[in-house]
């Protein structure tokens, strides 16, 4: 009876022992193996918080700000926290419904999962903030994340600038330092110098009670790591000539591009429609995004300056008399005739009635005949076995003033415009079915030749520095080093053309273009300026106008390119235009307040305020 007695004693016995174990295991698994509850217990006492630095201001060349930082709070949720939400309350102050709710609440699982943060609202109102903010402990699993949203103080260059959004899911899993919901560089220079004006992030964390209250941050922030703000960036815009830039072509469709040919430096970029670039920050992003975006009258989210290819007209001219001159085709002396148009293909390319023209009074008058017989005369030479070789050794000078592909400037989205290949035309016309003639409107830059806005900036500096270049770029410093920029825009990039007498010639005629020819109305009293119609033909409209310059003759300050769409003659809009610009940059003041009237108020685009066409 005894041992009986005894042995239920043990195995009474063994099973407490056996439960107490498995008691103690259990406690061992959930609160130092298991991950899940591990994480729901951190959550709930918790709460980590990225410290977003503040990305870096923008200024201009003269030390005004382009691009600041203002505060903002994102709403953030941990989907398996949401329990006993007051969702109705919430969905009447962000004014969702709560179809919306769920949506959003289904896709942050799906996408961080259940237990991770994600956006629920980005860059909340004031408004909404401060509603938020009285009520939260009715939002169970939800929080404010803290950040900074871009401001542009001045309204101008969004083109340029850029924006910033969230980043997409693929950069989320290619670069670890990017999560889903962080903002990125989209667009301009925000994209093309993320990482400097990025910084570094930090982590906070803070202590949550059980009515979702911060309570300040744990053990005085003994495991805190701060941000690191990014970099400021000095631009090599000149704020008050884009503003005055955007204020010129307002009503207008095109862009104006303005450069330093003694450095490259970009001195405005316009690209008309402009939009205020604070209408891509904030809480109405979204929607003023696609109300832009659908604006096919306007396009004013397209970059016309960096990205439209237009065909250059009479301002590529320059070039092929540069090219002429240098393969000894042509002479300063040299005569085409011109009787309203080329003769050997019956009067086409058509010209304009004008006097006899040499050389420089070819540029001066802009005659077509005159450079189809040039295109001619250095695409058929005699040293040449087969003409294609003569077209391509024109492409390849062509090429060399950096048109037909990308300059490799600091805006992203470059177009490289287009100088046709052999093998496109042989497609196009046959091995053996094209000739010299057949393509020879690409000497008034015509038929397929296109050209980019700064692209045409960058020849007429080519042409001021008679026989180089600097890579067009709109950063000038990272930082306060202006040795952190690549070192390629310090580069002189040269011309196949090397002989300062033939750009000399060539300048002659750009002069008279302006004191005698048909940018006659366009000049300024003191400022020599050397410039350059065009009228780019438009198989969808009326005529593109077409103006390039540099200024003054001797010693170069600024060069520029102006296109005005659908209005015509070059002389009329464009020439005007640039030589506003021009003078505001060099005088730092405009005098000839009449012409500067007629460009400020006429709307190209509707048609209002515009006098009567001359040709000019």
């Amino acid at each position: 009876m005894n041992n009986q007695l005894s042995d239920r004693k043990y195995i009474i016995g063994g099973l407490f022992v056996f439960v107490v174990v498995i008691y103690i295991f259990r406690l061992f698994y959930i609160q130092i193996m298991d991950e899940q509850y591990k994480d729901a217990a951190n959550n709930n006492a918790f709460r980590y918080l990225t410290d977003y630095p503040p990305r870096g201001y923008i200024f201009d060349r003269n030390g005004k700000k382009l691009v600041v930082n203002e505060p903002s709070n994102d709403l953030m949720v941990i989907p398996i926290d949401v329990k006993g939400c007051d969702t109705l309350t919430l969905c009447k102050i962000l004014n969702i419904d709560p179809q919306t709710f769920k949506k959003r609440i289904d896709r942050a699982k799906l996408v961080n999962g259940r237990r991770k943060s994600s956006i629920f609202e980005k860059a909340l109102t004031t408004e909404m903030y401060a509603k938020l903010q009285e009520k939260m402990f009715r939002f169970n699993g939800f929080y404010f994340q803290k950040r900074s949203v871009r401001s542009y103080p001045m309204k101008i260059a969004g083109h340029l600038l850029g924006y910033i959004g969230e980043v997409s899911k693929e950069k989320a899993e290619k670069d670890p330092y990017y999560h889903e919901g962080d903002y990125i560089g989209v667009s301009g220079i925000e994209r093309s110098y993320e990482i400097p004006l990025r910084g570094k992030k930090g982590v906070r964390v803070v202590m949550v009670d059980v009515h979702n209250q911060e309570k300040g941050s744990y053990m005085n922030g003994k495991f805190d790591t701060a941000g690191v703000s990014g970099l400021g960036l000095t631009c090599t815009l000149d704020a008050e000539i884009q503003a005055y830039g955007e204020q010129l072509m307002q009503g207008k469709k095109g862009s104006i591009v303005a450069i330093d040919p003694s450095n490259g430096e970009v001195l405005c970029i316009v690209s008309s429609p402009a939009y205020d670039p604070n209408l891509l920050v904030g809480h109405d992003r979204a929607k003023n995004f696609s109300k832009m975006y659908q604006d096919t009258l306007y396009n004013p989210l397209f970059n016309r300056a960096s990205q439209a290819m237009y065909p250059p007209g009479s301002i590529f001219k320059l070039i092929d008399a540069l090219v002429g001159q240098n393969d000894g085709v042509l002479g300063i002396h040299t005569v085409y005739p011109c009787n309203m148009g080329y003769p050997p293909m019956g009067g086409k390319p058509k010209c304009h009635r004008h006097p006899a023209a040499d050389l420089t009074a070819s540029i001066q008058y802009s005659c077509n005949s005159y450079y189809s017989y040039v295109f001619r005369s250095i695409v058929d030479q005699a040293r040449y076995p087969h003409f294609k070789d003569g077209y391509q050794h024109w492409r390849d000078n062509v090429m060399s003033f950096g048109v037909g592909k990308k300059l490799g400037y600091d805006i992203p989205y470059e177009k490289p415009g287009n100088v046709p290949s052999i093998k496109y035309y042989n497609k196009v016309f046959g091995e053996n079915g094209w000739r010299s003639n057949t393509i020879v409107s690409l000497g008034i830059g015509q038929a397929e030749l296109t050209i980019v806005p700064i692209q045409m900036a960058n020849v007429i500096c080519a042409i001021a520095n008679k026989g180089f270049y600097y890579i067009p770029h709109v950063i000038r410093a990272v930082g306060n080093d202006p040795n952190k920029i690549d070192p390629k825009y310090k580069v002189k990039q040269y011309t196949l053309v090397q002989n300062p007498e033939y750009y000399d010639n060539v300048i002659n005629g750009m002069q008279k273009v302006v004191e005698a020819g048909t940018a006659a109305a366009s000049k300024i009293k003191d400022i020599v300026i050397c410039g350059k119609t065009g009228t780019a033909q438009n198989p969808h409209g009326k005529d593109h106008a077409v103006f390039v310059a540099f200024a003054p003759r001797d010693n170069p300050k600024i060069a520029i390119a102006c296109v005005v769409e659908n209005s015509g003659f070059g002389g009329t809009w464009a020439a005007p235009i640039s030589s506003l610009i021009i003078e505001k940059y060099i005088k730092r003041k405009v005098e000839r307040k009449e012409i500067e009237k007629r460009m400020l108020e006429a709307d190209l685009i509707t048609g209002k305020n515009v006098p009567p066409e001359k040709k000019h």
